[in-house]
């Protein structure tokens, strides 16, 4: 893990101190690669240990990441790494499906007709080294097709949950990779988009949310 301390950019610039920047997003990457599993505890001195930082950073970054849902945090058994299980998969999504097709609807709408940063997006997910690079594009993706909605409220909804849909798209493909089909929605909906069809940008984008969560977390599937 101690490798990617040194990877930038995959959180916001500026929004900690650049070295518990740094370990968050170390800690994160190890947690959507499986490198970190599931319910495993998340110790403060032997994450420092191998980060070769102190405590401190440490700890900030463990708040933050439970504060975006990537960590759970106990009074009596400490930081761990979030189970993913199908409730949570279907809250995500839930809320993702009521939310994101009209985001990204709107976003057609008021768009000038540049989506260069999406399609940057698909080739990033394209050559991702591992499950976390191409969860973090996937969701630069998906950011590209709502951001422009123009309802800043929406936005940070959507925002808020980006964290934890990586968690729960990285936790789907380590049982069956799907990413391949995944990438094809992609392109269909920025095709969608670049031709400004709100009606099919919508359309697809729900398909899109509701057959991930129902062929990776069915109703009918023991726990």
């Amino acid at each position: 893990m101690s490798d990617t301390l040194a990877q930038p950019g995959r959180s916001r610039p500026g929004a900690l101190p650049s070295r518990t920047e740094a370990v968050l997003d170390a800690i994160k990457h190890s947690i959507l690669i499986g490198e970190l599993k599931p319910g495993q505890a998340l110790v403060e001195t032997e994450l420092a240990e191998r980060l070769g930082v102190s405590k401190t950073p440490v700890r900030e970054a463990l708040k933050t990441l439970a504060g975006s849902g990537l960590v759970t945090m106990s009074p009596y058994r400490g930081a761990a790494v979030r189970e993913v299980d199908r409730e949570l998969a279907r809250c995500v999504y839930d809320m993702r499906l009521l939310l994101e097709p009209v985001a990204a609807g709107r976003t057609a709408v008021v768009s000038s007709g540049d989506w260069g940063e999406a399609a940057l997006a698909l080739e990033r997910a394209d050559q991702a080294a591992d499950a976390a690079d191409r969860s973090l594009a996937n969701r630069a993706f998906h950011r590209a097709l709502y951001a422009g909605c123009g309802n800043p409220l929406l936005v940070k909804s959507l925002d808020e949950l980006r964290d934890q849909t990586a968690l729960v798209s990285s936790a789907a493909w380590a049982r069956q990779p799907s990413w391949q089909r995944e990438a094809q929605e992609h392109r269909e909906i920025l095709r969608a988009a670049q031709a400004g069809d709100a009606d099919l940008v919508r359309e697809l984008m729900r398909g899109h949310i509701s057959a991930f969560v129902a062929r990776n977390f069915p109703e009918n599937e023991a726990e």
